[in-house]
This record gives C-alpha cells, structure tokens and sequence, in this order.
C-alpha cells in the first residue's frame, strides 16, 4: 500500500503504471491458439498530416516543451524538445481538426517516433476518450528508446500500459492524444515521424506464448489424463530423458551417465516444462513427485521446481534410494530459509503462478544411473496444527500488556477507535462506503461490490461505480513498538487488493495530516499482510516502506510469502516491531525479518484496506461480486519497558475526520 497523507503517493503510483513493464499478462490458454498480430497490418488512417497547418491542433503541456516542424526532408515530422524542469509528464496534446476522431473502424492508435536526444528516454501515447476526468478515460502505451532509436509505441483501445485492460475508450469520440516523457533533468527530445489509426475493431492486444498461464486440471503435471510431448516438453543437459508407458499413462524416464574427469564440472539434469507458458499452481503449496531409482545402484535425487522469479529449494530424500525404490518427494513453494531483509539469497523465490518447470538430476557419481519420475502433482499440504501462543500473547517472552483487543462480537463498530472514512489515494474506482462494513457472527467484513456512489458516503465528494468497507485508527488509536496480530480470511475475487497495514501518526500537535503521517523523518509504513488476489490465497506480500514517497523513497520486503489458511480459511498475521527490528509472523511461523537501525521509531495507526488493483494483479470480474475481506479480531500487545504517552486512544478533541471534508 501507499501513503494515505500525501498527494505525492498518487504521483509515485501514476509513475509507476506510466513507465515499469509488467512482467507478464494474465492471459487464457486459448490465446496461445492466436499467432502474435501485427498491429499495423490493417489499413491506416493517417491522423497528423505533417503538410497542413498544424498550429492549432498542436499545444505543448508546459512552456518546458516546444514544437517545431522537421525542416529535413529525409527526417520528416514534428520536432518535440524538452527543457528540464519540474513538470512530470512533460509533452504535446495533439486535437483533431474539429469534430472529435471517429475511430470506430479501428483497433489502435500507434505513433512512429525517434530519440534525436543524447540520453534514453521513454515515450508514451495516450488517447484520450470523452469521459469524466475522475474515471481516467484514457488508454496509453509507451515505449523505451536508446538515443538514435526509432520505435513505434501502439495504444490498443481498451488496454493500457502493458497490454493491462483499461478503461472502455469509445473509439468514435477520441477528442484528444498526448505524447509524453518523464520529467527531465536536462535535456530531452524525440521526433514524431506518423500518428496513425490501424487495425480492426476490437482488437485484442499481441500474445506471446511465455505469457500463457495453465492451470492443470486436478494439478496433474504427470500422471493420469495427461499426454507429454517430449520434444517440446523435455530439456536435457548432460543427460538422456524419454517418455515412457507405464499402466497405460506416461513416465519420465531419465539416464545420467557416469561422471568422470572434466564432465564432473557440469550439470547432469532434465527438466520438464509445460506444453505452452507457465503452470499456474497457486491453488497449491507444492508439488509431490513420485519417483523410482530404475538403476542398478543407490541414488539420492534432487529436485527443484523453476519459475519466472527463480527457482523453489533443492529437495534430496533423507536417504539414498536403493535399486528399485520408489518414493515420494514433496517440493514446498516456500523456502527453508526465512526471508531476512538485510540479506541476500534469503526468503522465497518461486512464483506460484508462473511455474516454468521442474528440473530432477541426482548427486554425481561414477555410475550410470536411471530414475523413472512416476508422476507429479501440485497440492495443498494438510491443514497445519497452530502454536498454542498464537492469539494468546506475543510470539516472544517479554512484560507484555494487552493494549487493543477487538473481537468484533457485536452489532455496531466501536467508534472510539475505528474510523470508516478517509481518502482512496490507491485505485481512484471505488469509494469507501459506511454501508461496506458489515459486523456479524463475531467477524467485520469489508465488502467489495459494484455499487455507484460517493466517497465516504458524502455527496460532496468523488462518485465511483464501485464501493468497498475501510478501517482505520487515525486520530483514534496509536502504539509505537509492541506485536500487533489480526486474523484474516482473503476474498478471492479477482482483482482485488486487500491489506492489513499501519502508518505513522505524530499527533495533532505536529500539524496537518500529511506532516503527522510522513514516512520520512523516522516513520515508516509497515504492511504487515498485503495480498493481491491474482495470487490465490496462500500467498502475500510483506514490505517496509520509508524516507517518504518521492525521490528519497525507499522499500524493502518479499512479495513471495506463502501461507497455508487454518481449517476455518483464515491466517493469522503479526507484527512483532522493537526498536530497531521489525518481525513478520503469519499462522504462528516467523516468515520474514529486517533488523535495522532505520526501522520506525515513529507511534504507528492500524489500517485495513480493500480498493481493487495492485501492481500484479489481474482485472475486476464484476460477475465475482460481491466479495468480502474479513477480520476475525484485531490485538496489540506492548512491552512494558516501550511504553510510551502516544500509546492509546487518542483525545477525542484531536480529532480530524481522515480526508471526509465533513
């Protein structure tokens, strides 16, 4: 999550969209049936003819920026020049001569451009609809270009910024398109050789096949129901691998040489890989692999499964395998190594939904050996018995104090210390809804649905299509230091972006809310449990954020913590923060850890959040909703020797609605 006091967050936010690649698309497998389109393959339509009068239709966005017409007739087009400055998304908006552009006929917008500076620079094309200004009614695309580059950046009706989906542009009302960079601390300039309309209606963005996501039916790799193709499917290094029948379903024979001499240098090792893209297995915790040493002398297999990330951990049986011996190998997702923060090669690496493969190779020897992998098979491990503390106190001995125990056991929220109100600075489509926080059964549930109305139920402010539940503490409830626990079942719609997080609060007597909640100046934004649903349910993200939102902004955390929910469906997520350390804690197991003398030291408000979106999620599916984050109850405890006069409820004359305007 980001700052909640500060316009700068939306700024940081807007970069981030505008300017990092996704690392890949969430795409059906059917898509990989489509070969990868040409965007420019259908007629054009040219929407900037350099030989008019163009000055009308030309406006730069800041007196940073001037636009000349080429006077080189073999480097032909508009001349854009960008002085430094502060602006942030410095350019050109280019009108169409008069009546908004029809596009009706056509798929995209695409811009031919070259980087005539001295410096890379990236360049991006917004179109931009009729819309309200608040539903951000654009789509945009950039592209990143060396000096001399030439590139064309392609804006798809619809999608924006990677291929995202986006915001539903009407083509038949374009009324305006921009052509941008970031801002420049000198020098920049490119120039725009065509802007063209092209492809056919409805078009659908390229895919590559890497980008396909399978999900295997049962969670059959290998096995039963499920046919291999060994040129495609099998990679071999130093070794032989061949598909074989067994019982009337395939197996994966492997025969790795005797190593001696120089081959003893190199990896021996196959690896299986799925029939196109990457498995999906975040409905799983791990893999189980049944293999049987076919050999004729003892072997200790190892196996690790690949992804986009980097791979899971080695896994060898306790034991070698005697000739003829079949076992069971179990393959976790997480790692055996705690993810410590202030080290590298720590925590887990593997992306649950984007497996690439699994590799088995066994220890080196001067022997032929033979394996015969039987079948493999993502599952989730049995529900896991959970520590008698948790719950109960502080995962660590210590002079603890109950500060805060909400279990949530009534009828109406405790308002002296929640507030349901406040500003959306993360997805600009929803708005936080009194209506949204349901207590019952001894739970609060924050409720996503598609419901048109204001932010926070006041007229005066924005009107989204979208409402959801927020909780709160600020001007309420504070504690610096001390172990803070919640219990929490995910919604699984996708697209959504639930968390459990806390921010700084200085007091009222500091000032206005952007100063009390600075992250700079020794605050920090701790998210204990951030979880984007395109994940599935057993994993989440956790992550420091601190020295502000601008340029000084720093981050440390693992977005790859993998949690198995209790029978019930929750997990159990904690913070247990001391000076100069922060501990993460999820179902009673430490899972990450950053010891650091620029750890808060700044008293810290509760918060929990519900808006859709998130830097690697997937898109709304309305058809889902509604759909529910629930909190099962809320405790801090706090070391007696931390305690301090900011701890506690706050004095109700400090209050200050959280961005209501009432």
């Amino acid at each position: 999550m980001k700052d909640s006091t500060t316009k700068n967050s939306i700024l940081l936010a807007c970069l981030v969209a505008a300017l990092l690649p996704l690392t890949f698309h969430w795409l059906p497998l059917a898509c990989a049936q489509n070969p990868l389109q040409n965007p420019s393959s259908a007629a054009s339509k040219v929407l900037l003819d350099f030989n008019n009068d163009l000055a009308d239709r030309l406006k730069s966005t800041s007196n940073q920026v001037t636009v000349t017409p080429s006077q080189n007739p073999a480097a032909p087009g508009i001349l854009v020049t960008i002085q430094p400055g502060p602006e942030g998304y410095p350019g050109i908006n280019i009108k169409p001569a008069g009546a908004p552009w029809n596009l009706a006929g056509y798929g995209h917008v695409e811009a031919r451009v070259v980087n005539t500076g001295a410096k890379p620079i990236s360049v991006a094309l917004r179109v931009d609809g009729a819309g309200d200004w608040k539903d951000n009614p654009w789509n945009a695309e950039s592209v990143y270009l060396q000096p001399g580059a030439t590139g064309t950046v392609t804006t798809i009706f619809g999608y924006s910024y990677g291929h995202k989906p986006g915001y539903a542009l009407k083509p038949e009302a374009v009324v305006n398109m921009m052509l941008f960079t970031t801002k420049a601390d000198e020098v920049q300039s490119f120039r725009v050789e065509s802007l063209v309309a092209g492809g056919p209606a409805g078009e659908k963005p390229p895919v590559a096949p890497d980008d396909v996501r399978v999900q295997p039916k049962d969670g059959i790799l290998l096995g039963a129901g499920v046919t291999l193709d060994a040129e495609t499917q099998l990679t071999n290094k130093n070794a032989d691998s061949s598909l074989v029948n067994m019982d009337g379903q395939q197996a994966l024979r492997i025969a790795l040489p005797a190593v001696q001499g120089d081959a003893a240098k190199g990896e021996q090792e196959v690896t299986l890989k799925p029939a196109i893209g990457r498995w999906d297995l975040r409905d799983a915790l791990q893999v189980r692999v049944k293999v049987q040493n076919a050999g004729q002398i003892p072997v200790v297999p190892r196996l690790r499964l690949e992804s986009n990330g980097g791979p899971s951990d080695w896994i060898t049986p306790t034991a070698p395998l005697g000739p003829g011996v079949e076992q069971e190998i179990v393959i976790p997702f997480a790692s055996a190594t705690i993810a410590n923060l202030g080290q590298k090669g720590t925590g887990s690496r593997l992306v649950n939904d984007a497996v690439s493969g699994l590799t088995v190779t066994a220890d080196k020897v001067n022997a032929a050996r033979v394996l015969l992998v039987k079948s493999v098979r993502s599952e989730m491990p049995p529900t896991p018995q959970l520590p008698a503390w948790l719950g109960q106190r502080p995962p660590i001995d210590g002079d603890w104090v109950k500060t805060l125990d909400d279990e949530f056991d009534g009828t109406t929220l405790d308002q002296t210390l929640w507030d349901v109100y406040g500003a959306n600075y993360w997805d600009k489509q929803s708005h936080w809804s009194k209506d949204d926080v349901l207590l019952g059964g001894g739970v609060v549930r924050l409720r996503y649905e598609k419901k048109t109305g204001f932010n926070n139920d006041d007229p005066t402010q924005a009107q989204t299509n979208y409402a959801a539940g927020y909780l709160h503490t600020y001007n309420k409830w504070a504690q610096r230091y001390g172990y803070f626990e919640a219990r929490m079942k995910l919604p699984k719609a996708p697209g959504l972006w639930p968390a459990f997080w806390m921010m700084p609060d200085r007091g009222a007597a500091v000032g206005p809310q952007w100063k009390r909640q600075d992250t700079a100046n020794g605050g920090m934004e701790f998210d204990i449990m951030e979880h984007l649903t395109r994940w599935g349910s057993n994993r989440y993200n956790i992550a420091m954020h601190y020295d502000g939102y601008d340029k000084d902004h720093k981050s440390i955390g693992a977005d790859k913590i993998y949690v198995q929910p209790d029978k019930e469906g929750f997990i159990t997520c904690g913070l247990l923060w001391t000076p100069g350390s922060a501990i993460y804690y999820c179902n009673g197991q430490e899972v990450a850890r950053w010891e650091d003398p620029r750890i808060s030291n700044v008293p810290s408000i509760l918060m929990f959040t519900l808006p859709m979106g998130g830097w690697d999620n997937n898109s709304l599916d309305d058809a889902q909703l509604p759909a529910e984050f629930v909190v099962d109850y809320v405790r801090v405890w706090q070391r007696k020797d931390l305690a301090s006069a900011a701890d506690g409820k706050q004095p109700a004359s400090q209050a200050e609605v959280l961005g209501t305007g009432h």
